[in-house]
């Protein structure tokens, strides 16, 4: 009997902290791995990016119901959504917020009327540089500041979009990856809702081309 109440016990006690790290997870912080390359160089295929779930509401677990407002999405930030127009978990980085004018010619931004400055750099590790050369550089405007990658033989349609206005409770959002994201060049602005967090930095990153092992250096790495 003694045997069967503290196996009970156990299972108990097993159960409840499976349940706390539940919540914790759909609620609090949760890591997604990156299976496609629409943010390089930021995040890289095979990343696992920690996301804090509660840096623009406190929602209701494994639900999109806001109990308590927190903050808005900022232009610049890596947010994570499910979208309902693209059916699938995405991660992008937000470049209009509501009200915002923005354009891009040849992928070269413009918010409200002002160009964003761009500084061209070099970057290594990317495998798709191999069958897809890139152009790299540090986009940057009023305080945001990211890279961004540009295939040479494979632009894109999206080089060129807009002027759009961004609409009350809605976003617009980027790959970093310019010519090898499906973003809201294609499917439109993003409701705020569907936003359920901010991706803060890597928690691992495990090479897919390399038979998974570990990429040295990306232990950790902030996402900016």
């Amino acid at each position: 009997m003694r045997a069967f109440q503290s196996s009970l016990l156990r299972n108990k006690g097993f159960i409840t902290f499976m349940l706390c790290m539940l919540v914790f997870r759909s609620a609090v912080a949760d890591w997604n791995v990156v299976p496609t390359g629409s943010m390089q160089p930021t995040i890289r295929i095979g990343d696992r990016i920690v996301v804090d779930k509660v840096a623009y509401d406190v929602r209701l677990p494994s639900t999109h119901v806001s109990l308590m407002h927190l903050a808005d999405p900022q232009r610049g930030d890596i947010v994570v959504l499910d979208s309902q127009a693209a059916d699938e978990r995405l991660v992008k980085r937000v470049i209009g917020v509501p009200g915002d004018i923005v354009a891009l010619r040849n992928n070269r931004l413009s918010v409200n009327g002002r160009d964003a400055n761009y500084r061209p750099t070099s970057v290594s590790g990317i495998r798709d540089d191999v069958a897809d050369p890139a152009d790299y550089a540090v986009e940057s405007y009023d305080g945001m500041r990211h890279l961004i990658r540009l295939s040479e033989f494979r632009p894109s349609a999206g080089r060129d979009f807009g002027p759009v206005v961004v609409p009350a409770g809605k976003y617009l959002l980027l790959g970093d990856n310019r010519d090898n994201s499906a973003d809201s060049r294609y499917f439109g602005f993003f409701p705020r809702n569907e936003i359920t967090g901010r991706a803060t930095r890597v928690a691992v990153s495990l090479d897919p081309g390399d038979h998974y092992l570990p990429r040295a250096g990306r232990y950790g790495v902030r996402l900016d």
